[in-house]
């Protein structure tokens, strides 16, 4: 053997992979493999991937890398299966988060802040910032792993972007479904801008507020209406009272002294606790229906609104069938400006509309409390009810209460002039086409997104802010409007549209239309769109449909696959079904998987004020790439909540990265020995021992179930047939076969051996190429790439592995897992006979449902190191089963029969009735006729062996050992421990695999005799080529070989 030769580069065991998977990424840009990727499949069916953009001027989080590794995953896989996968990066540059962070660098506070420092400034100093992030994105992505076209993203703030949703807006124009309403809207104080219903969803927080039962008095009657409030702020806005018209309401005499009208339903819950000890909380007075309260009039609460109810009628009762008796007294304050179901009952009474709150969500100069933020006016409010006497109670309560997702302000429910997209008029639609999508879970597409839609409401589009997509309508003072679809159309329309116009607020502000109806200047209206909206128009506007790209926008559209956390339910996958549906009625995607958020290991949610957040790039730097990614396949079903926990990402890549490795080194090792060229030989099937075909058939095996999951979106049932697979290799083929690697020569039988494994090593690790695209490039780059310049360039670029079904032998499968199972019992047996591996035992039993033949029986005997292994029917003489009744639970169901179960049990062939209870579950008896089924919990089982023998019993196998040591076995023991004490010695001497050696044994006698009887197989086994008696040298350790003390060396030959 020429020593110089290497024909695979030597495998480090060191475990951490970070450097490795450095150079793997150096590697893949330096060759640009991604991008041959997707050269090599253009022409071929498409696979369309989108891309949700996360925006730049944000860090990367832990939740992220989930993300990231299931969005590259899937078009991994899906591209090595032969499909075009396009996978455009994208960029969500507008919205509120990113002129908040300029607030915050330019020290101001609030939108006339903003506007005195100079809107067009401003906005250049957004476009600046929302790249703040832009390179640490990139190198987060690529330490990941994450293959997208960053060269040419999309990017939500550019002209083409904005002109494609333009279109679309025009398209939703013209289909009367674009409007203007005062609503009342959830509405941010501190940003000054209204929220769309699913950017509320994101944002609810628990808190304990006051609520208020005020004492509204009735108007020329020595009375008072009860009624409750959850916002003590809007009080002062108050214009009517209201109740359900079919419910029953009562005048009462309270404990108190003061007379009430409310429901009669909730006196006890509201007036019991006024009652002294002996006597009632309340008489009732008079009885009525709701409906005979209906315009009963009261006394303002506060002078306040006085000048504000342009002469229409107010303070009154009104009826609504929404007021409800689960809370409160049974009547409600209405306020119209702060409610939907206020607004309402305002419109329908023709009640004055009363706004004692400003914009910035403070209250009007025309109350005592005038600046204050009106939920902190709460307090004040309820000290001046409860001077004026009008104040019942104002009792703490814990409740859910929406927060502005971007500033956490607490939001107020407001009425504004709002633009609005009508979703409602399209609410079958969406629901239509949702059901023709794969989600995945179904609970979350058909439960929580499907309940969505059925409660649909229209989408507050507009945002009275300034970094973000301009809403395309121009209007006239005349009253007319108009909405503009593109930039031609405007040049159109405009003669001072300049050539380059920006779309973006000042710029376009500046540009007028003139009107047609009236000859005077349209202005463009001030506000700008709701963010979701771009990210919701990406699938065309990422191509700048329909100006240009119109054939690849239709190819590409729907996709076949999304991917994000489940907090995205309510919003991008919301807002991609709602655009789609109104401009093309069909959904935008085929299968979406829904992602689980990422928390600590104990269960609760990162974040930076718990000190509980991970940072990603501690974690990548920490774990490595592949470990971290098998990680999140691995753990759970993508969409729970998954623990992060740095042991468990130690753990997973100990178990299957570990395996694989340590495996692969293993045979590297050998090979470069042997000088193995695995492209010098074939793989002769026919030739192959049982062990080589059923690791091919494992294999196979294993390649069928993990393409068939990943096809179908179930990564870690995929996960979990990679993991089995590997260590079946390692742990029992390599294991089983190590000497066949030793033989001298080049054997036929060695020949299979090193094929077996080379082909195993190589397929397993194109199967697990998407999940662990680093380990197996580097995995690919020495086995295959060393050897064969016409090999594929990287293992990325291959086809994925087509299963050999010819190689699969289901028969050879299940008797290798029955061998197995007896194996792992027969481990047991020896665990509790405290009896080590390496001494021989005469006989092992097996009672089982199946008999294996000779070959298995072999394996089985070698495997557990005893001499015969016998399969019976009878392990009566070994070991006996006697029952008693459990009291516990048999007493209550069978009490009178509980002597005679005892005795009938009792008198049982316990062999048999084991066998029965194993097999079906359950023991019948026959008791007077009556049939008595006893279940395991229902028996006390006394267990009890022969002297000299141990069992093991699972469901139907039985495994009995002879422990009985004649003195031929225990000299063989030592004989084995002798080898094994050696082989340590040459590893920690720092031999090479091949050296030759010299022993040396003193100090013991009686092992000195064992190697005078069996030195030429110790000799054997450990590459030794003499032993010398009675001296040392070299290496030398003193040994306890089963209580017998003893020098062992071992000295290297030259």
């Amino acid at each position: 053997m020429k020593e110089d030769v290497v024909m695979y580069r030597k495998v480090s065991a060191d475990m951490n992979f970070v450097e490795r998977e450095k150079q793997t990424e150096k590697f893949w840009e330096e060759h640009e493999i991604f991008e041959k990727s997707m050269k090599q499949r253009e022409g071929n069916p498409s696979y369309v991937f989108y891309d949700g953009p996360p925006t730049a001027n944000g860090k990367p989080h832990i939740g992220h890398v989930e993300t990231r590794v299931i969005k590259d995953m899937i078009p991994r896989y899906r591209t090595m299966k032969g499909y075009m996968v396009p996978r455009k990066a994208g960029w969500d540059t507008h919205g509120l988060p990113v002129e908040l962070e300029v607030e915050k660098k330019l020290g101001l506070d609030g939108k006339e802040q903003i506007e005195k420092y100079g809107v067009e400034p401003f906005i250049e100093e957004c476009k600046e910032s929302v790249w703040k992030y832009e390179g640490m994105w990139e190198d987060f992505s690529h330490t990941v792993g994450f293959w997208a076209d960053m060269k040419d993203p999309y990017v939500t703030y550019h002209n083409d972007f904005i002109e494609s949703e333009w279109w679309a807006l025009k398209e939703i124009w013209k289909k009367g479904l674009l409007y203007k309403g005062h609503k009342i809207v959830p509405y941010c104080p501190r940003c000054g801008t209204p929220l769309s219903s699913h950017e509320v969803a994101q944002g609810y927080k628990d808190v304990k507020e006051r609520s208020a039962v005020v004492r509204f008095r009735v108007k020329d009657e020595d009375a008072y209406i009860l009624a409750w409030t959850t916002t003590p702020w809007t009080l002062p806005s108050n214009v009517a009272l209201c109740v359900n018209p079919q419910e029953t309401y009562v005048k009462v005499k309270a404990a108190d002294g003061h007379v009430y009208y409310m429901a009669e339903a909730l006196l006890d819950t509201v007036l019991g606790k006024l009652a002294g000890e002996g006597e009632k909380a309340y008489e009732v007075l008079e009885t009525y229906k709701g409906t005979d309260l209906e315009y009963k009039e009261y006394e303002p609460l506060f002078p306040y609104a006085q000048g504000r109810l342009n002469g229409k009628k107010a303070y009154y009762v009104t009826c609504a069938d929404y007021v409800t008796l689960t809370d409160g007294t049974g009547v409600v304050h209405i306020a119209p400006a702060f409610g939907e179901d206020d607004s309402q009952v305002g419109r329908r009474y023709d009640l004055p509309f009363v706004q004692m709150v400003n914009e910035k969500g403070e209250m009007t100069e025309d109350t005592p409390w005038a600046g204050e933020f009106c939920k902190k006016a709460d307090k004040a409010i309820l000290i001046a009810l409860e001077e004026a006497g009008l104040l019942f109670e104002a009792p703490l309560f814990e409740h859910s209460y929406p927060h502005c997702w971007r500033c956490d302000t607490p939001l107020i429910y407001y009425a504004r002039e709002t633009w609005f997209i009508k979703m409602t008029a399209v609410k079958e639609d969406l629901i239509r086409n949702n059901n023709t999508v794969n989600w995945i879970p179904e609970s979350i597409g058909k439960g929580r997104f499907g309940d969505w839609l059925e409660n649909v409401q229209d989408w507050g589009l507009s945002r009275n802010r300034y970094w973000g997509t301009p809403l395309p309508v121009w209007q006239c003072e005349c009253g007319h409007q108009d909405c503009i679809g593109s930039i031609e159309e405007l040049k159109e329309k405009s003669d001072n549209c300049p050539d380059d116009i920006e779309l973006h607020r000042p710029y376009i502000d500046k540009v007028t239309i003139k009107c047609p109806h009236c000859g005077k200047e349209m202005h463009r209206v001030p506000e700008v769109i709701d963010c979701w909206f771009d990210s919701g128009s990406m699938p065309f506007a990422q191509h700048h449909y329909p100006f240009e790209n119109k054939e690849l926008f239709e190819q590409q559209f729907p996709a076949q696959f999304i991917s994000e956390a489940v907090d995205q339910t309510r919003g991008w996958f919301y807002s991609l079904l709602a655009i789609s549906t109104l401009l093309f009625d069909k959904a935008p995607y085929e299968n979406v998987l829904v992602l689980g958020l990422v928390q600590d290991e104990n269960g609760q949610k990162m974040s930076k004020s718990k000190g509980n957040a991970v940072d990603p790039f501690d974690a990548l730097q920490t774990y490595g790439a592949d470990a971290i990614r098998w990680y999140f396949y691995s753990s759970s079903a993508p969409w729970l909540p998954s623990r992060f926990a740095g042991k468990t990402v130690v753990e997973g890549q100990r178990k299957f990265m570990g395996t694989l490795w340590n495996t692969y080194a293993f045979f590297v090792l050998y090979a470069n020995i042997d000088q193995f060229d695995a492209t010098k030989y074939t793989l002769d099937y026919d030739k192959l021992s049982v062990m080589d075909k059923w690791l091919l058939s494992r294999l196979e095996s294993t390649i069928q179930a993990v393409d068939s999951n990943l096809e179908n979106y179930r990564i870690p049932e995929a996960a979990k047939a990679l993991q089995s697979f590997v260590d079946d290799m390692s742990n029992w083929y390599v294991r089983r076969s190590r000497e066949r690697f030793w033989a001298k020569g080049m054997e036929q039988d060695k020949i299979n051996a090193y094929m077996t494994l080379y082909t195993a090593l190589v397929e397993v690790s194109k199967a697990a190429a998407p999940m662990i695209p680093f380990m197996t490039e580097d995995i690919y780059q020495n086995l295959v790439k060393s050897i064969d310049d016409s090999a594929p360039e990287s293992i990325h670029l291959c086809d994925y592995p087509e299963v050999k079904t010819e190689w699969i032998d289901q028969k050879l499968e299940e008797d290798m897992a029955d061998l197995l199972e007896v194996v792992v019992m027969g481990r047991a047996c020896r665990n509790t006979a405290n009896i080590k591996n390496r001494q021989p035992i005469g006989k092992m039993f097996v009672k089982s449902e199946f008999v294996l033949d000779e070959f298995y029986k072999e394996i089985i005997a070698d495997e557990l190191n005893v001499k015969e292994v016998a399969f019976t029917d009878d392990i009566a003489a070994f070991i006996s089963y006697t029952f008693k009744p459990q009291m516990r639970t048999v007493g209550p169901k069978y009490g009178k029969l509980l002597n005679k179960i005892k005795t009938v049990l009792s008198e049982l062939d316990g062999n048999s009735a084991m066998q029965e209870l194993k097999s079906t579950g359950e023991l019948k008896l026959d008791i007077d006729s009556q049939e008595i089924v006893l279940l395991e919990e229902d028996l006390l089982i006394d267990t009890a062996q022969m002297e000299g023998y141990v069992s093991e019993s699972d469901n139907a196998i039985t495994v009995v050992l002879d422990t009985n040591l004649t003195p031929e076995l225990i000299e063989e023991g030592f004989v084995r421990e002798l080898i094994s004490k050696i082989q340590t010695m040459r590893k920690e001497a720092g031999f090479e695999v091949m050296d030759r050696i010299r022993i040396g044994v003193k100090d013991n006698e009686r092992i000195i005799e064992i190697f005078r009887q069996y030195g030429g197989q110790i000799q054997s086994e450990v590459l030794a080529d003499e032993v010398t008696i009675g001296q040392t040298a070299g290496y030398e350790k003193e040994w306890n070989i089963n209580s017998e003390h003893v020098v062992l060396s071992v000295e290297r030959l030259s």
